[in-house]
C-alpha cells in the first residue's frame, strides 16, 4: 500500500487553520473536495463525525487519522494537514494533535481498504524521525518525500 500515490501535493496544508477537530476535518475535506475526489462535501462529512463518534481517531503521540468510508467518496485518498498549535483530539494519551492523517474510501469494493492505508501510514508514524521531520516539513513534495521513505 502506497499512501503516496493516494496523497497528491495539493491534499497537503503545512499551516492548518482549523482550531478544533471539526473544523480541521472540514478544511481538509474542503482540499479534497477541490482535488476533484469528493462528489459530497457534506456526505464525507457525516462520515468522518459518525466514525469519530464511535471513538476519538487522535491515535497518540500527536496523530489524528480520521477516516470516513461512504458513497460520496470517488477514489481513495489521504490528506495531511499539520497544526504547529496542536488540537485537541480527545486523543489517547492526551496530547494535542500536531498531524492530521484524513482518509477517505469510496463505500463500495473497499472492505478493507481504509485498514491497509491505516496500517501503512501507523507503520511510518511510529519512527520519531518520521514524525520530527514531518513536523520541520517546509513544502508539501517534502512531506511525501517523508512518507515514502
Amino acid at each position: 500500500m502506497n499512501v503516496r500515490e493516494m496523497m497528491p501535493p495539493e491534499l497537503v496544508k503545512l499551516e492548518l487553520q482549523g482550531r478544533t477537530k471539526d473544523e480541521v476535518m472540514e478544511e481538509l475535506a474542503s482540499l479534497v473536495k477541490g482535488a476533484g475526489l469528493l462528489e459530497d462535501l457534506g456526505g464525507y462529512m457525516e462520515a468522518l463525525r459518525d466514525r469519530e463518534a464511535q471513538g476519538s481517531t487522535g491515535v497518540g503521540m500527536g496523530i489524528a487519522i480520521p477516516h470516513g468510508k461512504c458513497r460520496q467518496v470517488i477514489r481513495p485518498f489521504v490528506a495531511f494537514g499539520r497544526s504547529p498549535g496542536g488540537v485537541d483530539w480527545d486523543s489517547l494519551d492526551g496530547e494535542m494533535a500536531h498531524l492530521v492523517f484524513m482518509i477517505g474510501v469510496p463505500e463500495e469494493g473497499a472492505v478493507n481498504e481504509h485498514l491497509k492505508i491505516l496500517q501503512a501510514l501507523s507503520r511510518r508514524l511510529m519512527d520519531d524521525q518520521a514524525r520530527g521531520a514531518l513536523m520541520g516539513a517546509s513544502s508539501p513534495r517534502e512531506v511525501l518525500g517523508i512518507l515514502g521513505e
